[in-house]
């Protein structure tokens, strides 16, 4: 097996973070990095040969392991998805009358799969010819000639185009149509963006801490790693063959704050910071996925590499999973999956073999993570570490913004602050180093009076929402303006003293991640109370973020959302201490 080798290189200073060490108490967290490993499984020696191998330079499965496989992978098969980039077929593909392709199970199965592999998503169902682009966004950083560039993008196709933020701090552009998409990779690559490996399977957006580099009680500055992740991963968006023919998609994200705000434990990898020795590294979580019939947290590999291991740790799991992953029935491809079958001892195991020196060290005892340490809110305005610098924390409603939004929002960037952007993962956006002087004309600005407030009603707060059926063929229910219209009317019934996160996810897929919101709506179909069959949701209650992380429970099934009101109401009631308005105002 060759050994894993790293492709790119950055100063040590960069991956050296001991400035933040002195100030940083050390914190013991057993239960993410003691838990003991259970013995090896009895392996068959077979079923450890990898499943790929290389061929004119990507990697194809092997003819002895295509019995059995999915529909996606015989996609992979019969044309290499990543030529359509690397060998520059998507230019003639864009010059073929969309009729045309959908006569050609070939051309067909492009524009419907294999152009996610450049981050261009069919919307078949309900925008037929158009597509949704994903970006790469590593940690969320953008600057505003980027944003311009996108809201240039989406501005020439009306009331098509849009765009949204994503549950991973990425951009995601909408009404694109095939015959301008060689123009836009040029444009992208020429701001320094790229669409690459961003759907299907490949691995998604590095996540990171939101206020990397700005924040006054960050743990280390997470930028360095995950703008190297992404590098790596994408061959400096290139294209690397190396890890675009993954069994399944694949979520990373490298933690920073003891906030974590980038939602570790469901990430494929997440690396949680931790000393050794006196050396500062990483522990290593993995497995954390969701999908229609199964979702799991992450679960500690007991392993810690040092930060400058950072790639070739990544690079080891990944090609152990790109390698041994079945490729069977897609609910059943995740990594969790592997894991599962090889024990963690022996998935870890096969991850040492792939390490460049072949060593992997067992897990610290010393998490740098505060688990009793209370999440902060990210809205309105925040000192940054940078003396006389603030971050403004605006809300982005359910993560959609206009053209004109988005050349507002550069402004705003240029005007008041460097120029730069940051993306959450609840969907919301951050102006980053603001001086003192410049705070309340910021605020004044007619775009954070009226639509992005620095401080939205409370339970707007935690609102996100997928895409929903608007666009997106896979979901169930309309999304984002049925979450605004709940929770708006909720807001008049009730009265809550802290922020409840509310997800809405129009499918099982659930990219609006409800199991770890405190109440989650997943789209269904039901019927009411007169048999018509209505657009629902199944609702979860009790998903919990950070140290003490849980997965909500569903709550209740198929109500129907004209239903969904009162529900929420005695929900926040009953187990978040709200109080009906109504009473409030016959106390008074």
């Amino acid at each position: 097996m060759s050994p894993f080798t790293v492709k790119f290189i950055t100063p040590n200073s960069l991956l050296n973070p001991t400035n933040h060490l002195s100030s940083t108490k050390l914190y013991a967290t057993p239960s993410q990095t003691a838990v003991p490993a259970p013995p090896p499984a009895e392996i068959a020696a077979d079923r450890l040969e990898p499943r790929v191998e290389k061929k004119g330079g990507f990697y194809v499965l092997k003819e002895k392991f295509r019995q059995g496989i999915n529909p996606h992978e015989k996609v992979k098969i019969a044309s290499e998805p990543m030529k359509l980039f690397m060998e520059n077929g998507i230019e003639d593909l864009a010059k073929i009358p969309f009729e045309e392709i959908d006569k050609v199970k070939d051309t067909k199965d492009d524009v419907d799969v294999r152009l996610k592999w450049l981050g261009l998503f069919h919307r078949r169902k309900h925008q037929y010819g158009r597509f949704m682009m994903r970006l790469k966004l590593p940690n969320g950083v953008t600057t505003s000639a980027q944003t311009r560039y996108l809201a240039s993008v989406i501005k020439q196709y009306g009331d098509l185009g849009c765009a949204d933020v994503t549950t991973r701090q990425n951009w995601q552009i909408r009404g694109v149509t095939l015959p301008d998409a060689p123009a836009i990779f040029k444009g992208l690559d020429e701001v320094g963006l790229t669409s690459l490996q961003s759907g299907m399977d490949n691995v998604r957006n590095p996540v990171g801490n939101p206020i990397a580099g700005i924040d006054p009680y960050e743990i280390v500055d997470t930028r360095p790693y995950t703008n190297l992740l992404s590098q790596f991963i994408t061959a400096n968006s290139r294209g690397n063959p190396e890890f675009t023919n993954l069994p399944r998609k694949w979520n990373v994200c490298v933690i920073g704050s003891h906030d974590l705000f980038e939602h570790p434990h469901i990430n494929d990898l997440a690396y949680m910071p931790a000393t050794k020795n006196g050396r500062f590294g990483f522990n290593l979580l993995v497995g954390g996925f969701f999908s229609p019939k199964r979702c799991e947290e992450a679960i500690p590999l007991d392993a810690w590499v040092p930060a400058e291991d950072v790639i070739p740790s990544c690079g080891a799991i990944l090609e152990t999973y790109r390698d041994l992953g079945t490729r069977g029935n897609r609910q059943k491809t995740r990594m969790m999956w592997l894991i599962d079958e090889l024990g963690v001892e022996g998935f870890r195991s096969e991850v040492v073999k792939r390490m460049p020196e072949q060593a992997l060290e067992r897990a610290s005892t010393e998490d740098l993570v505060d688990p009793k340490w209370e999440r902060r809110d990210l809205f309105g305005v925040h000192p940054q570490k940078q003396e006389g610098l603030n971050f403004v924390g605006i809300h982005i409603p359910v993560g959609r913004v206009q053209a004109d939004d988005m050349d507002e929002l550069a402004r705003l960037a240029d005007e008041y602050g460097s120029g730069e952007l940051r993306l959450t993962v609840e969907q919301n956006i951050i102006i980053p180093n603001v001086p003192n002087s410049k705070v309340k004309a910021l605020l004044d600005e007619p775009l954070l009076k009226e639509k992005f407030l620095p401080e939205p009603p409370i339970l707007m707060k935690g609102l996100v929402a997928c895409t929903g059926n608007q666009f997106c063929g896979q979901a169930i229910i309309e999304t984002k303006a049925r979450a605004l219209k709940v929770t708006e009317e909720v807001q008049r019934l009730v009265s809550v003293t802290r922020p409840v996160r509310m997800h809405w996810t129009g499918c099982p897929n659930t990219c609006g991640q409800v199991q770890v919101a405190d109440i989650g709506f997943m789209g269904c179909m039901t019927r009411d109370e007169n048999g018509k069959v209505v657009e629902g949701a199944d609702v979860f209650v009790g998903g919990r973020i950070g140290s003490d992380s849980h997965l909500g429970d569903i709550y209740k099934k198929a109500v129907p959302c004209k239903d969904l009101v009162p529900l929420v109401v005695d929900i926040l009631v009953d187990k978040f201490g709200a109080i009906p308005r109504e009473s409030e105002e016959g106390e008074e």
